[in-house]
């Protein structure tokens, strides 16, 4: 039996704190999530393997987090509106 990733989708908005222009934590759910080895940045138009329509130059990260030291490493990504508030977009377990 192997293991598989399970992806929630969400467009729920969150507060993400940047240091030298990368995530440093994601406020999502009342809750700090540390960012966690690299983030990746994309523009919209690298996205081929997002099957919904974005915003054509929108600004997305996928970062991986951590609640606590003792907690599972999830993978949230995150976009940029044209409103300025960041959004999750889904969160991969």
């Amino acid at each position: 039996m192997t293991a598989t990733a399970i992806e929630t989708t969400l467009h729920t908005p969150v507060d993400v704190r940047f240091v030298s222009g990368r995530p440093l934590a994601v406020r999502y759910d009342g809750r700090i999530w540390v960012v966690t080895g690299d983030p990746v940045r994309r523009l919209a138009g690298d996205l081929r393997e997002i099957q919904r329509t974005v915003q054509p130059g929108a600004e997305h990260w996928r970062v991986q987090v951590l609640l606590s030291s003792a907690s599972a490493l999830r993978t949230f990504d995150l976009r940029h509106d044209p409103a300025g508030q960041w959004l999750l977009e889904s969160i991969t377990d």
